[in-house]
């Protein structure tokens, strides 16, 4: 599986901005997707996931940091995984990547086996 992100850039804080990351094969549905991101200076840290639950069930996890206002999606159809984030804070400004795990992907990010290449999101105070 080969992972592009997208959708980085300049915000100002209290705006939005989605982020895309396409994924290429044709057995993406079977994926649990994740994004994390790395502020300068910091280590990379889990941001959501969306894990399978049966059926055509998908189950969201947030960090704490960014619960209530970024959400996160997968459309096996278009094999993209979204997150929308809202309200943004000068402290959200980091890299951010996105990851799929063939498992149950979740919190670490041992857990995942690719890696897209990242997007930069700067939010400005």
């Amino acid at each position: 599986v080969q992972l592009q992100a997208s959708g980085g850039g300049v915000v100002q804080a209290g705006g939005s901005l989605r982020l895309s990351c396409a994924a290429s094969g044709r057995t993406f549905s079977s994926y649990n997707m994740g994004w994390f991101r790395q502020a300068p200076g910091k280590e990379r840290e889990f941001v959501a996931d969306t894990r399978w639950s049966g059926g055509n069930i998908y189950r969201a996890y947030y960090a704490d940091s960014v619960k209530g206002r970024f959400s996160i999606w997968k459309d096996d159809a278009k094999n993209t995984v979204y997150l929308q984030m809202n309200s943004l804070k000068p402290e959200d400004t980091a890299v951010y990547y996105c990851a799929a795990a063939r498992g149950p992907g979740g919190l670490a990010q041992t857990m995942y086996d690719y890696w897209g290449q990242g997007t930069l999101v700067t939010v400005s105070s």
